[in-house]
């Protein structure tokens, strides 16, 4: 999913490359780049027990590999370029039904490909382009983090397309795919807060492919004082469809081409089994396990008077927040300009507003201003047309000493019937320098949402087995 709208910027990537391959015949041979894996210490570590390094070094003499697919704009422009999209608003889509025929049949029609095929990188200009400066910059002067998520999520779109090859495909040809973002796995932030005024740079790989999905690694960087320091990392699930999005698409196999990516592969494996035992734990699914009951009943016991003997007389002990008053909400309007290809609304349009939204709670909870440390887990259950009415609606759901989660649930509004439906889920992890009141759910609802929330905390800041000991894609060195 991309944003057709007028957005500027581009990210870069050094690249690290064998000094006997360099040059070929006075060029550089681009198509031997070796992303190098090691781990270099910094300050934020990854949810899977990994430091969030970063190992891409610059290629010495030569600095276009800086950002080897442009401003984030070039970036728009070529995958609308490549899907054939029509520039222009128009509630009726052109049909693609006349693509069909040329998606592949047979994974015998694709030939495989390795991490270092899609690695690719662009650059967000916000020391030259004042005119994109403002749409980043935040009211406290920092940069707007929701902008960025919308980056990111079309940048993983980019690497996607990266990774495609078609062989059979004549030239002149769209693609006969259309991809969606199922969903946005753990993010990582460290301590840089990003500046307005300084270049940002994004880049990434496919990490893992299925048949029909590709997981792939996104990083962020802001060059500071001649360095790319580092500012986040995260990793997008995306699925393949046909080129009317009606059903499933094969798309090239990934195949390791050094123990780095091997590595980096299994790691992709390893995530894909915790999603499936994840989704099998679902609190929508299964009772929660004997502890999880425990720490229910314990919350009851402490919110009512248990010399009353009065089950229905709840009161709030010391310390403690109704869970119903720590929420707010806000009704967003989706414009055609916030659409994708496919007129459905942009994923990183919806990251962007539940972003600000988390925040703003997370603000006015705290009484003073938060650090977003991880987002957890956001998931698109549903497309979303464009011209709809979005009820977005954030709780803080848990706390722990410094720490709150909150999650932010996007519903599709219909205005005459009243109804609403969940289309989007958000979960995001912020801290800040005092220690917090706890939550008490007054129903059980609530109750299963404190669990979840617990959950959710407990797996962004590594205190379960299960979210440790995975490898994790690491960045480019700086």
């Amino acid at each position: 999913m991309f944003l057709l709208r007028k957005q500027l910027g581009s990210i870069g990537a050094r690249l690290l490359v064998d000094k006997s391959l360099v040059k070929l015949n006075g060029q550089v041979n681009q198509s031997r780049v070796l992303v190098n894996l090691e781990s270099t210490n910094m300050n934020c570590k990854s949810n899977y027990g990994l430091r969030m390094s970063s190992s891409i070094s610059y290629l010495k003499g030569n600095s276009e590999l800086e950002c080897t697919a442009g401003t984030m704009n070039d970036v728009k422009e070529k995958i609308i370029k490549k899907l054939g999209i029509e520039v222009g608003y128009n509630p009726f889509v052109s049909t693609r039904e006349h693509l069909v025929e040329y998606a592949p049949t047979s994974l015998d029609q694709l030939p495989s490909r390795s991490m270092q095929d899609s690695f690719t990188s662009a650059i967000i200009p916000l020391t030259t382009d004042k005119i994109l400066k403002d749409k980043y910059v935040g009211f406290m002067g920092n940069v707007r983090l929701g902008r960025l998520m919308e980056d990111m999520d079309l940048f993983a779109v980019w690497v996607v397309h990266k990774h495609l090859q078609l062989p059979s495909l004549p030239e002149g040809v769209p693609l006969p795919y259309t991809f969606v973002t199922v969903l946005v796995d753990k993010i990582d932030f460290t301590d840089l807060v990003p500046t307005y005024d300084a270049d940002i740079r994004l880049s990434g790989h496919a990490s893992w492919v299925g048949k029909t999905s590709i997981e792939v690694v996104v990083w962020m960087e802001q060059r500071l004082h001649g360095k790319w320091r580092k500012l986040t990392r995260a990793l997008f699930l995306m699925a393949a469809r046909d080129a009317t999005n009606t059903k499933s698409a094969l798309i090239n196999p990934l195949v390791p081409a050094n123990e780095e990516e091997k590595t980096i592969f299994d790691g992709g494996e390893s995530r894909k089994r915790r999603r499936i035992q994840l989704q099998k734990e679902d609190l929508l699914k299964t009772e929660p396990n004997d502890f999880e009951q425990g720490l229910v009943h314990d919350l009851f016991v402490k919110s009512i008077d248990t010399r009353s003997r009065a089950f229905n007389k709840r009161i709030l002990p010391p310390g403690y927040i109704w869970m119903e008053d720590a929420t707010i909400s806000n009704i967003v309007f989706s414009h055609p300009e916030d659409r994708n290809a496919h007129n459905k609304v942009f994923g990183g349009f919806l990251m962007r507003n539940a972003l600000e939204l988390s925040w703003a709670l997370a603000y006015n909870f705290a009484k003073r201003r938060p650090k977003l440390e991880h987002i957890s887990d956001i998931s698109f259950h549903r497309p979303v047309d464009v011209s709809s009415m979005l009820n977005m609606t954030a709780h803080v759901i848990y706390t722990e000493l410094h720490y709150m989660e909150i999650v932010v649930l996007a519903d599709v509004y219909d205005a005459v019937t009243g109804q609403q439906t969940t289309t989007n889920s958000f979960y995001y992890t912020y801290s800040v320098a005092e220690r917090l009141p706890s939550i008490m759910p007054k129903t059980y609802h609530e109750a299963m949402y404190y669990l979840d929330g617990r959950r959710k905390f407990r797996y962004s800041m590594e205190l379960d087995a299960n979210a440790t000991n995975v490898a994790f894609p690491k960045s480019p060195k700086m």
